[in-house]
């Protein structure tokens, strides 16, 4: 699989995991044997993609401002072909992602073309919540509503089929709600970023959160637009895949 590259960066330093603890932290053994303790950023069960034993990447970056040198950013897994793939696990990323994707032109045909790119904008109920990032329609874009689009980054899988959530999520059901309540003023849009490359569409988590999947199944018929987006990870960049289809449940036929 190839893909578009959309961010570069210093090479990882490869390693295998020895364990993931106190949610943030996790234990690597790089390649002459000796063990670093590592952030993870990722609080969530991470299914699927927690592999003690497997190789996973890290990003080196000491300073006196944080408690760890070493950042966990990605994980190799098992892929829905039977092979293997590299997932991004630090959740810190999929917004940077997104918003680099939308730079690059990638989403003009799902969202049209954007002027101006606002993130952590404040709405909801009394202004309590903040938006990913809100999108302003260039000129000739055909509507001219602004846009709320929240991102979710996604890591599990069933088969070929990316899922969110991967467990209860109260914050995530309330974005959906959210987002139902900017329409019809303005273009609610949730896009699940795919941080894995062999998934061939995406639905919602319904074995881990059925009244998140209940919600997601109201948004769509309300009129929030759900954008799935894959990327596939290297040791040094990040590439851009495409879109990929929505299914309303997780039982729907593939």
């Amino acid at each position: 699989m190839t893909g578009t590259p959309l961010l570069e960066f210093t090479p990882l330093t490869e390693g295998v995991l020895i364990k993931r603890y106190k949610r943030f932290l996790a234990d690597v053994e790089l390649k002459d044997g000796s063990v670093v303790t590592a952030h993870c950023a990722n609080t969530g069960p991470m299914t699927g993609v927690l592999h003690p034993g497997g190789r996973v990447r890290m990003r080196y970056a000491p300073s006196p401002k944080r408690k760890l040198a070493w950042t966990w950013e990605q994980a190799e897994v098992p892929s829905a072909d039977g092979t293997s793939c590299w997932v991004g696990i630090n959740t810190a990323l999929p917004n940077r992602l997104i918003r680099a994707a939308i730079e690059a032109g990638h989403l003009n045909d799902a969202l049209g073309p954007i002027a101006g790119i606002r993130a952590e904008v404040p709405y909801g109920e009394n202004r309590r919540s903040r938006i990913d990032l809100l999108l302003t329609p260039g000129e000739r874009a055909p509507d001219q509503r602004p846009i709320y689009l929240e991102v979710k980054n996604t890591t599990w899988c069933d088969g070929p089929m990316a899922l969110f959530p991967d467990t209860v999520t109260e914050r995530g059901q309330k974005h959906l709600q959210e987002l139902m309540g900017v329409l019809p003023d303005s273009r609610g849009v949730l896009v699940p970023c795919l941080s894995r490359p062999d998934v061939s569409c995406f639905a919602p988590g319904d074995s881990a959160d059925p009244r998140y999947g209940e919600l997601f199944r109201d948004a769509l018929k309300a009129g929030v637009e759900v954008v799935p987006c894959a990327f596939s990870f290297q040791i040094d960049r990040i590439l851009w895949e495409g879109q990929r289809p929505v299914k309303p449940s997780q039982s729907a036929i593939r």
